[in-house]
């Protein structure tokens, strides 16, 4: 099987840097979803190194200051999931940059937390 991460097209790539890249999500819960991509293969963010982290996290800021130049969100949510017990579905490192919207949702207070169902509000 393919790895959907991998089979990146030059022409896919928002925005890049030495060791990472961004592109926008396939599957993208708001407009302008993006991922932000290590070029090295590994599945686990913990498993990146130092110079991959930052330059990652390089892209993150990046990748909020054209969002929020072409789709001028409210806000935004950031997420990385590290194995099945998390969500992880690709295995391969990405962080998710979603752009939040005003009403995109009835009541976003708790933000993240609401990946455990209950949780979201405290």
């Amino acid at each position: 099987m393919t790895c959907p991460v991998c089979n990146v097209e030059e022409l896919d790539i928002v925005l890049k840097n030495d060791l990472t890249h961004v592109r926008m999500d396939k599957y993208p819960v708001s407009k302008g979803h993006m991922l932000i991509i290590p070029n090295r293969h590994f599945s686990n963010y913990f498993d990146a190194t130092e110079e991959e982290r930052t330059a990652l996290w390089q892209l993150v800021d990046e990748a909020k200051h054209l969002l929020r130049q072409d789709f001028s969100p409210d806000g935004y949510s950031m997420g990385i999931n590290v194995g099945k017990a998390a969500g992880q579905t690709v295995a391969y490192c990405h962080i998710h940059l979603i752009p939040r919207y005003e009403k995109d949702m009835k009541d976003p207070e708790g933000g993240v937390r609401g990946v455990i169902p209950g949780k979201q509000k405290y």
